[in-house]
């Protein structure tokens, strides 16, 4: 089994401790009404989305997503709540370093010694959560755990859902897809992000994410056989039917019940959570590495971490 595997099959665990911490983190975590930026780098730029999306929804707050790089310095916030793995990233020091006022600055990291940890104001610690893999999963949606749960989702029940997700069949053989366009709404459109990256960074495979509202408007010319669509979360009316329409597969486990298994257990529940979805298209990635005759644990031009001289 490579790390990845072990990691990916791991998150229901990881779910639940992260959302043990928050209800220790909360002096470090963005409290209701706060203006918050979140920043991260890749992976953590999506989850960053994600969690933006949500705390909006929720209405803790106006709450703004930008890639570590891209932050507007002269913007202010009350917090500036950065999500990095190694706490080594060059964008994510560079930045956590110029801010004026470290006590409005808290980390989410893997390791607690990293420089990320010493420069930033607070810091959450999930080494239970760390990875050995290159391919990130497993920590980004344990942050992701941490941060619904302090938002005051049921992190237990978003578990039991990556309990099924962790050991369904795939929906579709992946060596029959030539391409795969994610999408997603709201919170979700951060999801689709991450698993178009997952598939890129595994198997170094054509994948692409757009709001969902959004791929009518040109991304869908590319659909066709041997294509797939995979959705996360709420679609749009009639969206099923104009993929069908050119030929690619359609996923979405709301609507179609993508495998008998899911089927079963939804049986009078609500449908799985998205985060739970994430899973599978984390799997869906790795599958296809192996389909490529690719190592997933040693994908093709990345590192663990980006620290640029």
């Amino acid at each position: 089994m490579t790390y990845v595997d072990a990691e990916i099959a791991s998150q229901p665990d990881c779910w639940r401790q992260a959302a043990a911490l928050a209800a220790t983190s909360t002096t470090a975590l963005p409290a209701a009404g706060e203006r918050v930026a979140v920043v991260g780098c890749g992976t953590s730029w999506f989850i960053a989305m994600a969690y933006a999306g949500l705390r909006e929804r929720a209405g803790h707050g106006e709450t703004d997503a930008f890639q570590a790089s891209e932050f507007p310095t002269g913007r202010h916030y009350d917090r500036i709540l950065a999500i990095s793995r190694s706490g080594t990233t060059t964008e994510i020091t560079d930045l956590l370093a110029a801010v004026a006022d470290p006590t409005r600055s808290t980390v989410l990291v893997g390791d607690p010694a990293s420089p990320a940890a010493h420069l930033a104001g607070h810091v959450v610690a999930l080494p239970f959560a760390d990875e050995r893999s290159v391919v990130q999963t497993r920590f980004a949606t344990s942050v992701l755990a941490l941060l619904r749960a302090h938002l005051g989702a049921d992190v237990a029940a978003i578990a039991a859902d990556a309990e099924v997700t962790v050991r369904a069949p795939l929906p579709i053989n992946p060596a029959l897809v030539d391409q795969v366009t994610f999408l997603g709404r709201g919170w979700t459109v951060g999801l689709a992000h991450e698993a178009a990256l997952k598939c890129r960074e595994a198997a170094g495979f054509w994948s692409e994410a757009y709001p969902a509202m959004d791929y009518r408007h040109g991304p869908i010319a590319v659909a066709g056989p041997h294509r797939m669509v995979w959705a996360f979360g709420e679609i749009p009316d009639h969206l099923a039917d104009d993929v069908a329409a050119t030929g690619a597969a359609f996923v979405h486990s709301r609507t179609n019940g993508v495998h008998a298994i899911l089927d079963r257990w939804a049986a009078g529940r609500q449908p799985l959570d998205p985060m739970a979805d994430l899973i599978l298209a984390q799997r869906f990635a790795v599958a296809l590495a192996d389909s490529r005759g690719l190592d997933p644990d040693n994908p093709r031009h990345l590192t663990r971490s980006v620290v640029l001289a």
